[in-house]
């Protein structure tokens, strides 16, 4: 009995002589950051200039790893489920924090991630055809409301971003206007040069050489304040539409239960990594501004967000593709 209390004892304080060393030692080998999202997107070049830069500060190779499908189920799925030992972390954003409601039989629970830190965040900007008699955010609403269902709005898909946004719209401004979801922005942007609808939501950085080039006319930015991208243009805010705030926005997470030890590097490298101005000149180049948010801030956006997206998403009865 004493002989196999004392073999127990032996074996408990060598796993726990092991587990040690292995967190010593982390990271040993490279770490997958997982993109729910197909190659050449905005999401993944922004996944790509991050795991470049933490790279240097975690001290191992990050390997982006695509994983699309469903809207970004697959890849939250796949992160959600992934063993708990820091050597998996997912891109988060506005599709993780949306996925709950949009997806609800794919059984996503994102109180299975923690937060690791926020990366930067963006605006998005309303744009209309040039020959579209509304010249602002008033005279826009004015024309909606006087013709409801009339106009025509163009979306990356039902549940994107951009869709989410042109709702969030809609119910705050009162106005009805027909959405017509295309596959991805770019055949959204085709259809708005061909008249076949009357506005769009985008990003700035994807809509901004054409606006410049004055080939659309842009509305409003959906940030709190003006963008420094485009600081000509009002935000919704500014121009009548109170709270209303739809920041695109990109934050990392690991698995829960990640032991402590490892989260405590992980986050001290991604803190490094914000303040390089490595990172802070490549987030230019998606006209994003640096968000030195850690942990908490992660935290309570994904929180935040999922809750503002499941009461759009219910209330316009919005149904993911």
């Amino acid at each position: 009995m004493l002989l196999r209390l004392i073999l127990k004892l032996s074996l408990a304080i060598h796993t726990c002589m092991l587990a040690t060393h292995a967190l010593a030692d982390y990271p040993d080998h490279p770490i997958r950051l997982i993109v729910p999202f197909a190659p050449a997107g905005t999401v993944d070049g922004i996944a790509r200039l991050f795991a470049n830069e933490f790279s240097k500060y975690v001290g191992q190779t990050v390997l982006v790893e695509n994983k699309a499908g469903s809207g970004g189920v697959l890849g939250i799925v796949a992160a959600s489920n992934a063993p708990a030992d820091g050597y998996t972390l997912l891109l988060g954003n506005i599709a993780t924090a949306s996925s709950v409601a949009l997806y609800p039989k794919a059984g996503i629970n994102l109180k299975l991630l923690d937060p690791i830190t926020l990366i930067g965040r963006s605006s998005y900007v309303l744009v209309v055809r040039n020959d579209f008699p509304a010249k602002n955010l008033s005279e826009l609403i004015a024309l909606l409301k006087a013709n409801p269902g009339k106009y025509n709005y163009a979306s990356a898909g039902a549940g994107s971003a951009i869709h989410l946004a042109a709702e969030l719209f809609k119910s705050k401004a009162l106005v009805d206007i027909l959405h017509v979801p295309y596959k991805g922005a770019g055949p959204a942007l085709n259809a708005l040069y061909s008249a076949d609808v009357e506005m769009m939501f985008g990003s700035v950085s994807e809509l901004k050489p054409q606006i410049i080039t004055k080939k659309m006319r842009p509305i409003a930015v959906t940030s709190l304040s003006r963008s420094s991208a485009l600081p000509d243009v009002p935000s919704f805010a500014e121009s009548g539409i109170k709270d209303y705030d739809v920041p695109g926005w990109y934050g990392v997470y690991v698995p829960v239960r990640t032991p402590v030890e490892v989260l405590k590097r992980l986050r001290e490298a991604a803190d490094a990594t914000l303040k390089s101005q490595g990172l802070q000149q490549l987030l230019k180049r998606y006209e994003m501004e640096p968000v030195l948010g850690g942990p908490r801030e992660a935290g309570e956006l994904l929180e935040t967000e999922a809750r503002r997206w499941s009461e759009v998403v219910n209330k316009a009865n919005i149904t993911a593709e």
